[in-house]
């Protein structure tokens, strides 16, 4: 089974939390996949270009989930359903979308 993982648990794994390490070693590292969103979001952080090229190498073994039509198309119900209400945000809508979706 794959295991579609938020950005705030690779933030929390990349900063060297043994908890949330644990968690995804248990998981099996191979079982863990990324969407496109998570990719953008972790890219979005860095500060220069060696940091970039250092997450590039951290995710290239994951494999990545695309953003599709049907998924952009859930995703902006998400949004229309659960914005005001929840207050989520376009890229939880869309990783929601991907998981729902792709898994």
């Amino acid at each position: 089974m794959m295991v579609l993982c938020d950005t705030n648990i690779f933030i929390h794994a990349f900063n060297g939390n043994t908890v949330t390490i644990d968690e995804l070693n248990k998981i099996g590292l191979s079982n863990i996949i990324l969407s496109a969103v998570t990719v953008m979001e972790l890219y979005q952080g860095m500060g220069n270009k060696a940091e970039l090229d250092q997450m590039k190498k951290r995710i290239n073994f994951y494999d990545k989930l695309q953003i599709d039509k049907a998924t952009s198309i859930m995703a902006s119900g998400f949004i229309e359903d659960y914005r005001l209400s929840h207050g989520l945000l376009i890229p939880d809508a869309i990783i929601g979308a991907t998981a729902i979706r792709r898994l």
